[in-house]
């Protein structure tokens, strides 16, 4: 079984961290990883970044420029992680843009992820449509999970289709605006929290955008089954270093 399906079925919250590989230095992109696994989190989301990201906001898209700068590449990402099955052993999803992606060629770059032990993929410029006409079967021939993205804006009728073509989780994003630019859960968020929930959908969700703290972590998964935290931490890596990893995680989930 995947990683991710394994890790979905265990009874606890997940917390699931997204950074910048590359970032802060080139090389931490593993040194990132594995204190991340040391400091307790479930799943971590790999960003590989692109120059024009369209779901980031101004903290994650600095880290990207900044990675970019350092000299980060799709080839160098997977140099720096042939290895990582060694010393980590939970999910991994590489969070990314599709031209990246389509520029390594499509099948190669999901036959590198399962050679090297990549669970999932999260393309957020990648159509549903387009992805089951060209690339399903890809993916599936490398088991690797799909992820998709709804937002508050998304129809019903629309997030049924989600999940019929999902077999892992939804990634839920709690607000249509770009990541780290809420402050917390308002109305809007809960009313779509508890709007998603009546729909008792076959796939679990996870939250992600505007989780930062112990409090947005707990709201967050009070109907879902995990969360994502990418622009706090990226934060917390830039003021503390990989050193204040254990401290961050702690701040979350005590």
């Amino acid at each position: 079984m995947n990683r991710i399906n394994k890790r979905l079925q265990e009874d606890k919250e997940l917390l699931s961290i997204y950074f910048t590989a590359g970032y802060p230095d080139l090389e931490d992109t593993v040194p990132v990883l594995e204190e991340l696994v040391k400091s307790g989190v479930d799943m971590i989301e790999i960003g590989l970044p692109f120059s024009d990201p369209l779901a980031d906001g101004p903290t994650i898209q600095q880290s990207s420029t900044a990675a970019l700068k350092n000299g980060m590449t799709t080839a160098k990402l997977f140099d720096q992680i042939k290895d990582i099955r060694k010393t980590v052993d939970i999910p991994l999803i590489v969070m990314g843009y599709f031209n990246p992606m389509l520029q390594y060629g499509v099948e190669a770059f999901c036959a590198k992820c399962a050679e090297i032990g990549i669970d999932g993929l999260i393309m957020p410029d990648l159509p549903l449509a387009e992805y089951q006409e060209h690339y399903q079967s890809i993916f599936e021939k490398y088991d690797l999970k799909m992820v998709f993205l709804i937002t508050p804006q998304t129809t019903d009728e629309r997030i049924r289709q989600i999940d019929d073509a999902t077999n892992s989780f939804i990634y839920m994003v709690s607000s249509a605006s770009t990541t780290g630019k809420t402050s917390g859960f308002g109305n809007v968020q809960t009313d779509y929290f508890k709007r998603i929930a009546a729909l008792s959908l076959k796939n679990p969700q996870i939250v992600g955008f505007g989780i930062k703290d112990e409090d947005t972590f707990k709201a967050a998964t009070a109907t879902a089954k995990g969360a994502i935290i990418g622009s706090a931490f990226i934060k917390s890596l830039t003021e503390n270093g990989i050193s204040g990893i254990a401290d961050f995680i702690k701040s979350i989930r005590p």
